[in-house]
């Protein structure tokens, strides 16, 4: 009796698993002796990290390179505008929890108005009219309600957190409520799960930039995520409690380390950063 080879595409998966399993192992027999403060779990955190990042590698930055270079930049620009008006119903709802009226039927008139003149979402119109983009999730809502932060901790898959903040994110998907609960909702699986699929490749390449800024300028890419993460969500949480805007970061969702006395430089050359430490 003959036995036929296993199809390469099931080789390359058994050698990727494989892969990812020895980098998280490897990953997870490092002990840190002298953990951060802000970061006591910073052996498991890493670990994890390493781990993120060779599925990332493998499958994510891939795909999701591959989709920024083939499709056409309105046709992206569309789809992550549609998904950005999803989401400002999240955000809409988290000011209305936190007592910012202001920001809540800002955000409300944001939907309305981009779903109808713009097509749905497909045209930021509100933005085009001066109407910036509030972004708000209920982790912001906790730290507002008086919650400390907690642990900064690595999720599988997810990255970046806190105790508060990936409880908060657990917390509101299994209760059915997200950014993207309208796309769950959808009857018609095949279509549910590409929707899924294109939000989750949109939002990694949305990060391609900001990912590119990391290599450039981080000694140690996993500091300098941490603290870029810390930071943001401290200055989004006390923005909120003092009732002022919170620092916008763009879409890479980083704070911005460039020097001062570089903003008047416009040869095209990337200013000098430095990770916070």
């Amino acid at each position: 009796m003959t036995t036929s080879p296993a199809p390469s595409s099931t080789k390359r998966f058994l050698r990727l698993g494989s892969l990812i399993g020895a980098t998280a192992l490897a990953a997870g027999c490092a002990s840190v002796p002298n953990p951060t403060p802000d970061d006591p779990w910073e052996s498991y955190n890493r670990s994890m990290y390493a781990f993120n990042d060779t599925v990332d590698r493998a499958f994510l930055k891939p795909i999701a390179t591959g989709y920024d270079t083939l499709m056409p930049d309105p046709a992206q620009t569309c789809v992550h505008n549609i998904f950005n008006n999803l989401a400002d119903v999240w955000s809409a709802i988290n000011s209305f929890l936190q007592a910012r009226g202001h920001d809540f039927f800002n955000t409300l008139g944001r939907v309305l108005f981009n779903s109808t003149m713009g097509l749905g979402g497909c045209i930021d119109v509100a933005s085009m009219n001066g109407s910036t983009r509030i972004r708000n999730d209920f982790g912001t809502t906790l730290g507002v309600w008086g919650f400390d932060s907690g642990p900064y901790v690595v999720l599988p898959f997810l990255g970046a957190s806190s105790l508060r903040d990936g409880t908060a994110t657990l917390g509101t998907f299994a209760a059915g409520v997200s950014p993207v609960t309208p796309v769950f909702e959808i009857d018609n699986i095949p279509l549910r799960n590409s929707l899924i699929g294109l939000y989750i490749v949109d939002t990694r390449a949305g990060l391609l930039d900001a990912d590119k800024l990391v290599d450039d300028v981080a000694l140690d890419r996993y500091s300098f995520i941490r603290d870029a993460y810390i930071q943001h969500r401290k200055a989004m949480v006390d923005s909120r409690r003092d009732g002022v805007a919170a620092p916008d970061y763009s879409d890479d969702d980083l704070p911005d380390y460039a020097d001062p006395d570089d903003e008047a430089d416009t040869s095209g050359t990337p200013p000098t950063a430095g990770a916070a430490q």
